[in-house]
């Protein structure tokens, strides 16, 4: 049985395999067994792959030059909702303060939170254009799942501190200045409508998850706000922590929903929506000469689109250039796949771990 092990097409513009066509953090280089297949990597053409001849093709620009400029939107996009919920915090603080009111100062927590998940996310995106090292061969585009998860934690840390504070206001309800609180309330909520606008056109983890944090704020400005109003017209003053209780509820889904997502890329979970057994389908009857594709493993660097590596099995005298390019092509037009690494068997294949050629 014969091996030829074929890396990978980047679409992204980087390179972030070794020299040898491996993949780290994938338990090990892949295609590097007993037969002795070789790594070589494939270049950005539109073919997706090079012929047995070790052949590169064209770079791809065009997507680096999307991605960057994604990249700058996103950074834009996150620094007006930065300076936004910034110049409100200290207002919702002193305001949440003065009114007494609960809602006030969890939704001030919140802003404050918010400001730092925004800093957060922007470093992110900056860390992340970075070029790859040998210490991090696929570059730094993690930071961005990473710090997304960082802000999902934190958004479940505050919703524990108002439920908590809310429970201890229905003990002992305190006088609250309705006034004052629907003032400020309004005030912080044409904030975070404005921050949030800024943000509808997010894609990426990162600013869904700075987006799910301004929805938050704006769930606490609403609450406050109608709070506010039961308490002026009706003098009920349980509405407070009444009302910042459903807030923390409405929150916690966000966040628990937000925290699973990023912690399943850190995983390197198959990405959300993507069905790891449609590549088969694909792919055999459209390859020419390719009778199935196994082990196949599917993830994400950020949660945007998948990386995918797999063994395709060919029939013997099978051109192998012709069969990358179509596989590559077949996959980047139909999955989206951001970058394949794809592994020749040529002849009859052990598909089972037993054997000890496979991984």
């Amino acid at each position: 049985m014969s091996h030829t092990h074929h890396p990978s097409d980047h679409t992204d513009g980087s390179h972030p395999p070794g020299g040898d066509g491996s993949h780290v953090g994938r338990g090990g280089p892949v295609g590097h067994g007993s037969h002795g297949a070789h790594g070589s990597h494939a270049g950005h053409g539109s073919d997706g792959g090079h012929g047995s001849g070790g052949g590169h093709g064209g770079h791809g620009h065009s997507h680096s030059h999307n991605h960057s400029h994604g990249r700058d939107a996103g950074e834009r996009r996150l620094l007006i909702a930065l300076i936004i919920l910034g110049s409100f915090t200290l207002v919702e603080a002193i305001g949440g303060f003065l009114a007494h009111s609960i809602a006030l100062l969890a939704e001030a927590a919140h802003m404050l939170a918010d400001s730092a998940s925004l800093v957060l996310a922007i470093v992110a995106i900056r860390v992340a254009r970075r070029p790859p090292n040998q210490q991090r061969t696929y570059g730094h585009r993690r930071y961005q799942p990473l710090a997304a998860f960082v802000n999902g934690l934190l958004l479940l840390l505050l919703t524990v501190w108002v439920v908590y504070e809310s429970a201890m206001r229905l003990v002992r309800p305190p006088d609250v200045n309705g006034n004052l609180m629907l003032i400020i309330a309004v005030i912080g909520g044409i904030a975070n409508l404005a921050a949030f606008m800024v943000l509808s056109g997010a894609k990426s983890l990162n600013e869904r998850s700075a987006r799910a944090h301004v929805l938050s704020d704006l769930l606490g400005s609403a609450a406050a706000s109608i709070a506010a109003v039961l308490i002026l017209a009706k003098g009920w003053t349980i509405a407070d922590p009444l009302l910042s209780l459903l807030m923390s509820a409405l929150i916690f889904r966000s966040a628990w929903g937000l925290t699973r997502e990023s912690a399943d890329i850190l995983l390197e979970g198959a990405p959300v929506g993507f069905d790891v057994e449609r590549v088969q389908s694909e792919l055999v009857g459209y390859v020419p000469g390719l009778t199935g594709v196994h082990h196949v493993h599917a993830w994400s660097m950020t949660g945007e689109r998948p990386t995918i590596t797999l063994h395709a099995s060919l029939v013997a005298g099978t051109q192998h250039s012709e069969a990358l390019t179509a596989i590559h092509s077949r996959l980047r037009e139909h999955l989206n796949v951001e970058h394949i690494t794809v592994q020749i068997e040529v002849g009859t294949v052990c598909q089972t771990p037993e054997c000890g050629t496979c991984d």
